[in-house]
């Protein structure tokens, strides 16, 4: 367990926290809301790219330098700030004072757009850069030039075994109210299609009914070419008795970042608390029976939430994700990746 202090006065400026792995919606952006942090309270996550200003175009950086940085695709741009930023929920942080000519923002809040915008209260150094406007998943970003762990005492979070994953991690539903699909589930899937398609060589893929078909199947009939199947992706992990022995799509652990262990020949990591739901809830779709319920029988329990369109992956993070595969250097997979790029409003994104 750590607490991040100010590398020049030594002023502590957050709780005691412990590291879990960098969520797949850490980048994500979504609608016009205010949404929550995307990290638990008492947690930490380390961002192992470059992020925030300054940015450089890509027409400026060019492919070569490009690939150095480990993104093998066109993006608008690429971020020359800190490897290493340290994501904090924003209650945990404490000793700060806000920047007031930093603190620009598109909307309701804070986005970022200036560099660091929280200064030590102490000795008035900036360390760090809240995120809170909308569209935006809350956080602040330490700054890992301008602060240090501290190894305190304390019971620190311990790693989940894959065994107890499932008791304590039982998983995200897919559908939020009134019927939107979960902002976890769309970048988490969005994340995953991109793997998926790396390792697919470009032939089809067959997925199992249910959850994952619900996920997966309308992308890969769109992006993959026509024709039947000719590999299988099937759910591997803790708690399942099957054996993959072509594509797995396995769970990523939340707190670690490690992978389940495969023998299969390709491996489509998932974040566990999507994979957990698709993998032990049963997600059919109820029906009406014939002549429907009788008017004098009352329920007690909601009926089941269903969703208001198709199943749309987060188009953002599955360019971001696949733009920092080697694979896309493949001609094949190039050209998926520039056609979803240019066509933003195509299905399955639309």
């Amino acid at each position: 367990m750590v607490v991040f202090a100010c590398a020049g006065c030594g002023a502590v400026l957050t709780a005691r926290l412990s590291r879990v792995a960098l969520p797949a919606h850490a980048d994500q952006q979504l609608g016009h809301e205010l949404l929550p942090a995307f990290l638990e309270p008492g947690t930490y996550a380390v961002n192992p790219e470059p992020s925030g200003p300054p940015w450089r175009l890509w027409e400026e950086v060019g492919a070569d330098e490009a690939e150095t940085r480990g993104v093998y695709a066109p993006v608008s741009a690429l971020s020359y700030g800190p490897p290493g930023t340290v994501g904090v929920a924003p209650g945990n942080v404490c000793g700060t004072v806000l920047i007031p000519e930093r603190c620009d923002g598109s909307c309701f809040g804070l986005d970022g757009r200036d560099g660091p915008n929280l200064a030590c209260e102490r000795c008035g150094q900036a360390v760090a850069t809240r995120i809170d406007d909308c569209t935006l998943w809350q956080v602040v970003w330490l700054d890992p030039r301008a602060v240090r762990p501290v190894s305190v005492e304390g019971p620190a979070r311990r790693a989940v075994g894959w065994e107890m994953l499932r008791e304590e991690h039982p998983g995200t539903p897919p559908i939020e109210q009134p019927g939107w699909w979960s902002p976890v589930w769309t970048a988490a899937v969005g994340a995953a299609l991109a793997q998926l398609l790396a390792v697919s060589g470009g032939k089809r893929v067959a997925v199992p009914d249910g959850p994952v078909a619900e996920a997966f199947r309308r992308a890969i009939d769109i992006l993959l070419p026509p024709g039947p199947p000719t590999r299988d992706l099937v759910l591997a992990g803790p708690g399942l008795s099957v054996t993959a022995t072509d594509m797995a799509l396995v769970p990523r652990h939340p707190q670690t970042d490690e992978v389940w262990p495969t023998g299969a020949q390709a491996v489509v990591p998932l974040a566990a608390d999507v994979w957990m739901y698709m993998a032990f809830h049963d997600d059919q779709r109820l029906v009406p029976a014939a002549g429907g319920m009788p008017d004098e029988v009352r329920r007690d329990d909601p009926p089941p939430l269903l969703p208001w369109n198709p199943f749309r992956p987060d188009w953002d993070v599955f360019l971001r994700t696949l733009a920092r595969l080697p694979e896309v250097r493949q001609p094949w997979l190039r050209a998926i990746y520039d056609q979803v790029r240019d066509r933003r409003y195509r299905q399955p994104f639309l």
